[in-house]
C-alpha cells in the first residue's frame, strides 16, 4: 500500500511542477511572438485561447531551433577544421566560421528533418557559360 501512496505523491509532485511551470509562462515573453505561434497553430487546425499553451509551444520551438543551430555550428567547425588540416602549409588567418546549407542540412537530418534545397545558379556546373552552349 505504501507503493501506491508513493506513486500518488510522485504524481502530485509532477502535477504541481507542471502547474508551476505553466503559471510561470504567463509572465514569460518568449523569443517567438505569440501571434506567430498562433498563426501556425491555426494554420494546422489548432485553436487555443490559453496563452500558456501558446507560450509552451513557443518555448519548445525555441529549444528546437537552438539545438539545430548548435548542431549546425558543430558541423561547421568540424568541416572547417578538416579543411585546415588538409592545408597545413597555409596559415589560418581568417577564423570566421561560414555556416553552409550543408551544415544546416546535416544538423536537421539528425533531428529527422530532411531538407531538399534547390541548386543555386552559382552552384550549377554550367554557371558562367553562354546560354546557347548549355546542355540542359
Amino acid at each position: 500500500m505504501n507503493q501506491n501512496q508513493g506513486g500518488n505523491d510522485a504524481r502530485h509532485d509532477d502535477d504541481s511542477a507542471l502547474s508551476d511551470f505553466l503559471a510561470s509562462l504567463v509572465d514569460y515573453t518568449p523569443t517567438i511572438p505569440d501571434e506567430l505561434v498562433e498563426h501556425y497553430l491555426a494554420k494546422s487546425g489548432f485553436q487555443c485561447p490559453d496563452v500558456r499553451l501558446i507560450r509552451l509551444v513557443a518555448v519548445a520551438t525555441q529549444k528546437f531551433v537552438a539545438e539545430v543551430a548548435s548542431d549546425a555550428l558543430q558541423q561547421c567547425k568540424a568541416r572547417q577544421s578538416a579543411v585546415v588540416k588538409d592545408k597545413r602549409d597555409k596559415q589560418q588567418k581568417d577564423k570566421r566560421l561560414i555556416l553552409t546549407m550543408e551544415d544546416l542540412s546535416k544538423a536537421l537530418r539528425e533531428c529527422g528533418v530532411n531538407v531538399k534545397h534547390q541548386e543555386y545558379f552559382a552552384d550549377s556546373p554550367s554557371s558562367g557559360m553562354d546560354p546557347a552552349s548549355r546542355d540542359e
